[in-house]
């Protein structure tokens, strides 16, 4: 890049959209450019490298998948045209003609082996096996069938492919030949709708677009180029900050905004709220390994000790739905039939003192700062009971691994904290929060028939048949109670007037191929 052409990139990010083109083309009108203010930068640009949501939502407007989920969540194809059952466990993909890669290579059949096979093959990725492999599930292989063909290989049935390959993006293959393992991190070659023009970590990513795109998924309308020249997102941890930058104008969309903001963003001239169920469940996490979480009363009694109801109206602006569970009411395999654990106090007391609970015993919920409000909250209705429960605010890159490790928890009592479910699907959160030793089952819960139950669901193909698994397993959980059950959060953005052509997602991700600029 020049270093004109840089300079005048980067200074945009604080300056009016004219700032952001080249001396020689502020003649042809001011660009057609949208910015989020986004609460996190990306991790890396490599979409086989890492195991975040915000990350990969940058990714996405970068690269492409074989699949993608349009507004409703319906899954939809885009690199693939048709993905065919050979048996239970061989699938084979056929891909669209005439994709190509920002670098202008062709996107082949080889290719998308090669990003089968980085994503499952153990130690491909110079050495490393992707953190992404156990989103593929069973998956082993894939070969190449013909020039536009890819067989999928499964170690055994798996009923969940279709709803993962969505979160799966390609890669160029010959672009990680060229810049190495380490370069995949910062030098991302894709086929999606805009391409990377600069990453100001810390601070923003710039794209623009990418005027040779395919289209992408001919089902989600318009398909074609985007309709914009160029896309930013600027970092803006704070809440403040990011409120702020849409109210003035300096951005156009911004994540996560505070429910306590939405009646200042409706007032605005400039800006509009837009809400989407999300498909994060929230939960507080009960260190089973500990007395007295170890005794199922205690358990029940906190969940009947907390009234939900109050801290969704009075914190969260009643933008949360209630759970009895663990599931999204939008998701496949809900149980909508789960015994409420209504709040009463009285019952709660009840059930503490049968377990040998005394007043005034001491309890801790960790806690990030972001959820500091909502931990402190619970802590003061629980504490109704006679108990004395307290918040305790920890880094996040501190609170999750210890929470994480069964022995650095030991001595901990309770985790506020979520897990989201973007696949819709129970394998998608219950496997890795309540199966005995799943990555995310920090309350330690091992039952042997919810393990039975989800490991059978894994590779059935009759649907009715999971979906009866799944509805004894979320009963199981209901009645063990491992967790405080709390609510779905809708997701809640500010997006400016100015924005057409795009609307939130229910997985979170803003996906900016689209979008345009009203008028």
């Amino acid at each position: 890049m020049k270093t004109t052409r840089r300079k005048a990139l980067l200074g945009a990010l604080a300056a009016p959209s004219l700032a952001l083109l080249p001396r020689a083309s502020l003649a042809q009108g001011a660009a057609r450019e949208v910015r989020v203010g986004f609460t996190q930068d990306a991790l890396t640009l490599d979409p086989a490298n890492h195991r975040n949501r915000e990350t990969e939502t940058i990714i996405r407007n970068m690269h492409d998948g074989l699949l993608t989920r349009d507004a409703q969540m319906r899954i939809q194809p885009e690199i693939a045209e048709a993905i065919t059952a050979v048996d239970p466990k061989t699938y084979d993909v056929r891909i669209r003609q005439g994709i190509r890669f920002h670098s202008g290579d062709p996107l082949t059949a080889e290719d998308i082996a090669f990003n089968i096979q980085r994503l499952v093959k153990p130690n491909a990725m110079g050495g490393q096996t992707s953190p992404r492999k156990s989103l593929l599930g069973p998956v082993e292989d894939a070969s190449v069938r013909d020039a536009r063909t890819v067989r999928l290989h499964m170690a055994e049935p798996w009923a969940l492919l279709r709803a993962m390959l969505p979160f799966q993006e390609m890669v160029n293959p010959r672009q990680v030949q060229r810049v190495g393992q380490d370069g995949m991190q910062t030098r991302p070659d894709g086929c999606g709708p805009y391409k990377l023009v600069d990453w100001r970590r810390g601070e923003a990513i710039i794209m623009e677009r990418f005027a040779e795109y395919y289209g992408g998924s001919p089902e989600i309308p318009v398909a074609g180029p985007a309709q914009v020249d160029r896309v930013i997102f600027r970092v803006l941890p704070e809440n403040s900050s990011r409120v702020a930058a849409l109210l003035a104008g300096e951005v156009d969309i911004i994540n996560d905004l505070p429910p306590s903001a939405m009646r200042q963003v409706e007032a605005s001239r400039n800006a509009q709220v837009m809400k989407v169920n999300g498909t994060r469940t929230f939960f507080v996490s009960l260190n089973l390994a500990k007395k007295p979480f170890d005794d199922v009363r205690v358990r029940r009694a906190l969940n009947h000790a907390l009234d939900k109801n109050v801290i969704i109206s009075r914190v969260l602006a009643n933008t949360a739905t209630p759970l009895r569970g663990v599931m999204s009411p939008d998701a496949f395999g809900f149980n909508p039939d789960l015994p409420e654990y209504a709040h009463n106090l009285d019952r709660a007391k009840a059930l503490l003192a049968e377990a040998g609970v005394a007043q005034g015993t001491e309890m801790v919920i960790d806690t990030t700062g972001a959820t500091r409000e909502i931990a402190e909250a619970i802590a003061a209705l629980l504490s109704r009971t006679g108990l004395r429960v307290r918040a305790q605010v920890w880094e996040g890159a501190v609170l999750s691994p210890m929470w994480q490790n069964a022995e650095r928890r030991k001595d901990r009592d309770m985790y506020l904290t979520s897990w989201g479910n973007g696949a819709l699907d129970p394998s998608d959160i219950m496997v890795p929060t309540l199966k005995t030793g799943g990555r995310g089952n920090s309350a330690g819960f091992s039952n042997a028939e919810v393990d039975r139950l989800l490991d059978a669901a894994e590779t059935e193909v009759d649907q009715e048949k999971r979906r009866e698994g799944y509805l004894r397993a979320q009963q199981i959980v209901s009645e063990q109670a491992p967790w405080i059950f709390l609510w779905l959060p809708q997701d809640i953005y500010g997006v400016s007037r100015r924005i057409a052509g795009w609307q939130p997602q229910a997985d979170s991700r803003i996906n900016l191929h689209r979008v345009r600029i009203a008028g």
